[in-house]
Order: C-alpha cells, then structure tokens, then sequence
C-alpha cells in the first residue's frame, strides 16, 4: 500500500494530509511557535492513530514525507533572523539600501523604507574588481578582507552574505573570501552569490544571498532538528520540502539556499488549486487561502502556476529566484480588532497559536476574526472545533470586545463583530483588485478556489464584491496546501547567465551553459533515488528587446536527463528568436520582429513525475434539497435570522443547499450567503453560485 504524507506549517495551526491508495486523511494541530517540530511530530502520531498504527510504523511506510513551511516568511516578517554581514565589491555597499529606486507605493509619501536586514556598519566593502568577461581587473586585497571580515567578527556576526560583482562569471574571488571567513570565524555560515543566485544583476543577486543568509540559519536549524527526530522515530526516506518554485527537494539541496522554501506553504496551495482546477473544467482560477494567520492570493491561467524568475518582491524584499507568485496579507482568524482614534483595524498582527484567540480558552484576552465569527453565529459553542480538538466558548469574547472595539466606538457587541467581519472581508478583497489589477488581470474572467480554515467563510461573499459568479470548495480545503505539496513533482529549477544578442550565441556555449545545469540536476535529483531516465528536463532560452528590463523565457526543447544537450545547434537557436516574437506579441500586444533580441540567460526546469491526488468532477447525482440538522440565529449579512445549519459529513453528492446555510465540516465552516446556492458534486467537493433569480 503505497503512503504519502504532507505537511504545513501555519502561523495557528499546523496541518497534514495523508494519501493512501486515493483516500485522503486530514488532521490538524495547533502550531507550537517557540519550536514548529513539537507539532509536526504530535500531529504525525495522531495520523498513525487514526490509521491503527503506532508512529514508527507509520514512518517506515512512507513512500514520501513532504514538508512545506512558512518559517523562511515568518523569520522575514518578524525581524527574527541571524545577525547577518555582507562582504561586497568596494564601492557596492549601499546597493542594498537603493534598491534600484524602488517603492511599492509612489503616492505613499509616508511609506517607510523595509528594515535594513544588514545595516550599513555591518556591509563592508573589499577591494577586489572583475569585469564582464570575468577577468580580474583588481586581484582580491586580502589584508583588507581580513580587517573586514574581523570587524563583523566584533559585531556580532552569525551568518555571512558574499557578494561581489561578476562572481557568477568567475567565482575564484567569493570562493577565497570564504574560506577567509571560515578562517576568522570558524563554523558560521557563509553564503555564496554564484551559488544562491548565478545570474545578474546585482542588486537582485545580493539582496537575495542576503535574504538566503539572514533566514538560513533559523530554518536549517528548525530542518536538522526536524530530520533527527524523523529519523529517530522511524523515518526511512528522505525528507522532502516545498520550494517557493512549485517544486519538492531533498533537505540537502536546500542547505546551500533555504531561501528556495519562502512561500513553499501557500505555493503548494496554488499547485495543488491548479490540479483541483483542471478535473473541473476551471483552468482560469483565483485562488485564495485564508488560514489562520494570514491570506494569501494567487491566480492560475491555462491551469498553470508558472515560477516567475527575477522581480519577486517578497515581504519587501526582493528574491530573484523563481516564485509562485504569491499576494500574502496580514488576515486571518487570528487577526486582531481594535479600534484606535475611532477607527476600526483589523490585523495585520496575529494573536496567533498561543494564545490565540480569545474563544480558544488559552488566555487571549483581545479579540479576533474568530471571536467576531463566533459573536455572529457563523461558528458555534455546541459545535467541535479543529476536527474536535476542542470547543469554542463565548466566555470572555464579549468583555473582549466591549474593551478593544464596542466600548471606543459606542457600539453593541454585535455590531462590533459585524464591522470586523466587514473591514477584514475588505481588506481582503481590496488586496485582490490591487493585485489582480496590476498583472492586468480581469477577476470576473476566474472562478474562486477556497481553502484554507477559513477561506470558505468568506469565499462566497468576496466573489460577489468582485464579480466572481462560481466559488468552489475542495472538500480537503481546510489543509489543502498541505495536499498540493503531495501534488508537487521533486524539481531543480536553476539559470545561467549568458548576455550576448541572439544570433551571436555560439551554440557550443549554450551546450556548456546547459550542460552545467544538467550534470547539478543530475546529480541533485540522483541523491534523491531517481535515475536519469525519470528526469524530464525543459530547456529554455531567455530572451529581451535591446532596452528592455526583462526577459521572457522561450521553451526550446523537452528531453530526459539521460540525454546531454548536443542537440542545442544554430537552427534550434533561431527557432527561439522567432517564438520570443509571437510570445511578446501575446503577452503585450505588439512585437518588433525587424530588432534583434538579445540572450539574457538559460533556464533548466528538470522534475520527475510522482503520483498526484486524484480529484472528481461532475455532476451526475440526481439533485435532492439537503435536510438541516440544526437551525440557530447567525448574521450573514441581512441580521440575525433563523439560518440552516448543514452537517458535512451528511451531505453526499447531488446534495444542494439554498442560503443562508452554514455547513459544519470536520475542520471547516462554509458559509452560503444571500444570493448564493451550494452543491456537492460527484467528488463531494462543494460548487457555489449565483442563485437563479
């Protein structure tokens, strides 16, 4: 019997899914933040339980443990990383704080610059030069770099980012610096431009080392303590994790830039949304996930969730390395409501797991989007909460509010909870108009995927502000990113440099370029367990107009990794440029095949197929009215009224709902609201529409 599992790592709760010969088993744990291995082992021994096997046996079954985590995000957003230096080329240290110019918001005079995650007395220059070619215009003044490297000795240093300019030409310079730290600082981490990021430009290429050196240590930390307690328990394989790329790798890969796993939670939503999309016929889908700390949007077209390489702004920070393009904001179930100078806030701050909110009975005393659901009936007291973990009690909640909300704005209780429910609803579908807007994307054109704890609370009614006419449910919402990690092939995703124009690209260059990635694709993938032969490769060229900031990457051929790329040759090389102009043409509207492009790179996308979870679709039940199994007084917009209450577990396929209807899941709640109908298809997965009028 073959046994997969995935994991995720959210800021409240901490969830699993387990694949086994189709059937999908779901549980869920309270995070633990002071150390995320405490809950990823509770959780894996409540899993064995309920399969009737003790956790050692689970383990030794496994097929595959696949990890995705938040930790890389969370180490960025709290300011909790290592205290990390950078050795730059001299003259370059400030590149960090100039970061091109940019600002998220022009028009926000008051928008405050990111933390510096390496301040300016910890960025040193050394003198030391190579041009374009990557010869040497100034050997590396090694006294100098031995004064820096002991002076961020002095201050502390616990992780290092080396990068100077040129390095992914010709490494020789970042390769001596470092073995100089190792010298001066023995056993502190070092990271590496040419091997984080071997591409231009710079200022992306240091930011992300930066990025890479300041989470490094917190979360290779967090996956060694990981893997020595998965191993003692009775783990024989290799632990996998998510990549922010829509990829699985092996620890071991990702030692040398664990900055690969940012957003490797909510990517894994969006793969597994693109497969859930596609056995329903929905290609074109926007994906939203509400958990309990944050939302997260994203959009697949064509059913794909393509990684985007180069301008990844991330937390304010940018990583050149391809991403799943992810939108995350500061809204959850646990997102705190106050009222300050007579305004209504709701988040970003997260009462998070512990204490979490105040209806969790474990000392919160501010209140939360949970709490305001629980005030408005959407949730219940008489109704068990994460999978029956515990139950929600309304003591505490209403002193809650009338302290934090209710009393500063001179409301009642419920009307304080209903305005929570509206700002965090707001705030939530406003980040889906900016975010959609600017990519140039129509959300009427989509469908809705929900998922998440808390997604399918709010799903319906967001679709409705956004003109978004059908929202659908995985009945597997409530850890679904922990599934579309299961859905995720083990891939190497990686680029080279290579700035010349096209047609001036000596095709046994390109063979050398690619021929590099192959062999570290190979031998990646190879450690681990898979042959040549199971390694699809995806060869790409990238290439831009003269003048232009960015490229578009050009697929040019599909080939196994057991073959080297000797078929790379001129007429394959022009073949690019002519599908580069049809494709600018597509993406923005005009092209100039009379101009030239010019090669910027290559890109290898190398993965290997594993099984994926199977999703149904249609509808070929008879329709039948489900019966309610209770009724109470919830407000889902027009007032508190009498409104059904459905138990999911009744609900079988062909089962329709009209609103208002609350359906009570193992870890889940849907909220069907005025206007709207639901349907269990074929799958018993939940489709919401627009109700006939």
């Amino acid at each position: 019997m073959s046994w997969r599992v995935g994991i995720d790592i959210g800021g409240t709760f901490t969830d699993f899914a387990l694949l086994r010969e189709g059937a999908v088993v779901l549980e869920k744990t309270l995070s633990t933040p002071d150390d995320p291995s405490r809950a990823v082992m509770a959780g894996l021994e409540k899993l064995a339980a309920r399969e009737g096997l003790s956790l050692r046996e689970l383990l030794g079954r496994l097929e595959a443990l696949v990890h995705a985590t938040t930790i890389a995000d969370n180490t960025l957003i709290e300011s909790k990383g290592a205290c990390t230096g950078l050795l730059t080329t001299e003259g370059f240290r400030d590149e960090l704080e100039l970061r091109r110019g940019y600002k998220e918001d022009i028009w926000d005079v008051r928008l405050a610059p990111p933390p510096a995650l390496v301040p300016r007395r910890r960025r040193l220059g050394v003198p030391e030069r190579l041009r374009a070619d990557g010869s040497v215009a100034k050997p590396l003044d090694e006294v100098a770099a031995r004064a820096a490297i002991r002076r961020l000795a002095r201050h502390g240093v616990e992780s290092v980012a080396i990068s100077l300019l040129f390095s992914f030409v010709n490494p020789a310079h970042e390769r001596r610096l470092a073995a100089l730290v190792a010298e001066e600082m023995p056993g502190v981490p070092i990271s590496l431009s040419h091997e984080v990021m071997p591409k231009a430009p710079e200022f992306e290429r240091t930011s992300t080392t930066v990025v890479n050196a300041y989470v490094g240590p917190r979360l290779a930390g967090y996956l060694d303590r990981l893997t020595d307690r998965l191993r003692q328990a009775g783990l024989a394989r290799e632990l996998l994790v998510m990549q922010s790329s829509g990829g699985v790798m092996t620890r071991e890969y990702l030692r040398g830039a664990p900055v690969r796993s940012l957003a490797s939670g909510p990517a894994g939503g969006v793969i597994g949304a693109a497969l859930f999309g596609a056995s329903k016929q929905e290609p074109d889908l926007l994906c939203v996930d509400m958990g309990g700390t944050s939302y997260d949007v994203s959009v697949v077209r064509r059913g794909q969730a393509p990684a985007q390489p180069g301008w990844n702004w991330h937390h304010r920070y940018v990583i050149g390395l391809p991403m799943v393009s992810v939108e995350t904001l500061g809204a959850g179930g646990g997102s705190l409501c106050s009222a300050r100078n007579g305004v209504l806030r709701v988040g970003p701050e997260s009462a998070g797991a512990d204490p979490g909110p105040v209806c969790y009975g474990r000392g919160g005393t501010h209140p939360t989007v949970t709490d305001a659901m629980l005030v408005l009936g959407l949730l219940s007291e008489q109704s068990e909460f994460a999978g029956g973990s515990f139950r929600l009690s309304r003591k505490g909640v209403d002193e809650a509010f009338r302290t934090h909300v209710a009393g500063p704005l001179g409301c009642s209780v419920e009307q304080a909870a209903f305005d929570c429910w509206r700002v965090v609803n707001a705030n939530m579908t406003q980040a889906v108009r900016r975010w959609t807007s600017q990519r140039g994307i129509d959300p009427r054109e989509l469908a809705m995927v929900a998922y998440g704890g808390n997604g399918p609370l709010f799903a319906a009614i967001q679709a409705q502000d956004l003109g978004i006419d059908r929202v659908l449910v995985p009945r597997t919402s409530p850890a679904f990113s922990a599934l579309g990690a299961l859905a995720a092939p083990p891939s190497v995703d990686e680029e080279r440099s290579h700035l010349v124009t096209a047609r001036a690209a000596d095709p046994a260059r390109l063979r050398a370029l690619f021929g590099e990635l192959l062999e570290r694709a190979r031998r990646a993938l190879g450690g681990a367990g898979f042959a040549p032969a199971q390694i699809t490769c995806r060869y790409q060229m990238s290439l831009r107009y003269p003048g232009q900031n960015w490229s578009l990457a050009i697929e040019v051929a599909e080939r196994t990794a057991a073959e080297d790329p000797s078929f790379l040759d001129e007429a394959l090389r022009d073949r690019a440029v002519a599908a580069f102009h049809g494709r600018h043409e597509e993406e923005y509207g005009h092209a100039r095949p009379g101009e030239e492009p010019e090669l910027t790179g290559v890109r290898l996308l190398s993965s290997v197929a594993t099984p994926k979870p199977a999703f149904g679709a249609g509808f070929t039940a008879a329709p039948r009215r489900a019966e309610p199994a209770a009724t109470r007084s919830a407000n889902l917009g027009r007032g508190y009224e009498p409104t059904p209450v459905y138990r999911g577990a009744a609900l079988g396929p062909g089962a329709t709902l009209a609103a208002p209807a609350i359906i009570e899941e193992t870890y889940t709640t849907i909220a069907v609201y005025p206007g709207w109908e639901a349907r269990v298809d074929d799958a018993s997965d939940y489709v919401l529409s627009r109700a006939r009028s």
